[in-house]
């Protein structure tokens, strides 16, 4: 194979650029041409390493990408971008490596959370802030403390009466299966089989502050990919202003968002309304777009306590 057709199936496999990634490349090629031919003349070779160098360069800024590599080819790799169902099984198999970092509660612990939150108005550009801590009983049997956008709620026991679903008890969490094809069918069932619901009750696990059992965010996240019709936005960012990639569905007004070199989950982003919100109306009802980062979340023996 010689080098213009190694360039040429290698720009099949990028996504197109930008105008200003393009002029962006070619800056760095004629840098690196005017640096590497000092003394010498720049060879052939190098001149297709650095062209290739600039390419992929600029399509990593661009989007969620990964190096693959092509059978028979040698060394020569090729730039894939991520869908949105490989970004989440990626994300799933982060989650599993994470796992182990959190431990098994006892029932009589509690979970506790912080989490940072901003919402901006966009019918008048204000901004809000808001860091919430939370301690939630694993059983349900003590009370927990609950603040929400500032404000302390102190909540009584739930003892066998818990209404939330998905549930926030442990025990009852356990009981779900982490088979993601299992899974998605439990997230299906209460919206009789709607794809969309399935994946709003799939964000309500990370809506509410929960322990979640061994693997069942990692199926979670793998049960998402399932969904048809998710789709990607590489240019998120989170509330703590991270770099992040969200996956949504079409008319949920909530999407994962996760760190687009780690896949570690970062938080949700959400739209909302203080208002009457029709559609197509969402900045005359005072709409607003919300993030939530999670901060930090832990397991402690009593309300008040961090990890």
């Amino acid at each position: 194979m010689d080098d213009l057709t190694a360039v040429r199936e290698l720009h099949a496999d990028v996504p197109a650029l930008t105008d200003e990634a393009r002029s962006a490349a070619r800056v760095r090629l004629q840098r690196a041409i005017v640096q590497e031919s000092r003394p010498g003349a720049l060879s052939r070779r190098l001149m297709l390493r650095v062209g290739v160098a600039g390419t992929a360069a600029a399509a990593v800024a661009g989007g969620v990408v990964v190096a693959t590599r092509r059978d028979g080819d040698g060394d020569a790799p090729r730039m894939t971008t991520l869908s949105a169902a490989q970004l989440l099984r990626k994300a799933a198999d982060r989650s599993r490596a994470d796992g182990t970092r959190m431990p098994i509660p006892r029932n009589d612990q509690y979970v506790y959370t912080k989490t940072y939150i901003t919402r901006t108005y966009v019918k008048s550009g204000r901004n809000r802030t808001w860091t919430d801590e939370s301690w939630t009983s694993v059983d349900g049997s003590k009370p927990s403390r609950r603040e929400q956008y500032g404000k302390i709620y102190n909540d009584p026991p739930l003892g066998e009466h818990e209404v939330m679903w998905p549930p926030t008890v442990y025990a009852k969490l356990a009981k779900w299966p982490t088979d993601p094809d299992t899974l998605l069918k439990w997230l299906r069932a209460p919206s009789q089989g709607q794809d969309s619901l399935a994946f709003m009750n799939a964000c309500q696990f990370f809506v509410v502050p929960r322990v979640m059992p061994p693997g069942l965010e990692a199926a979670t996240f793998e049960a998402v990919a399932k969904i048809p019709g998710i789709r990607i936005d590489r240019q998120a960012v989170d509330a703590l202003g991270r770099r992040g990639v969200a996956v949504s569905y079409p008319k949920i007004y909530f999407a994962f968002i996760f760190d687009p070199e780690t896949y570690a989950y970062l938080g949700l982003s959400m739209k909302g309304s203080s208002g009457d919100w029709k559609d197509g109306d969402f900045e005359a009802s005072n709409g607003y777009r919300e993030m939530r980062g999670l901060e930090e979340m832990g397991v402690v023996d009593r309300i008040g306590q961090h990890p």
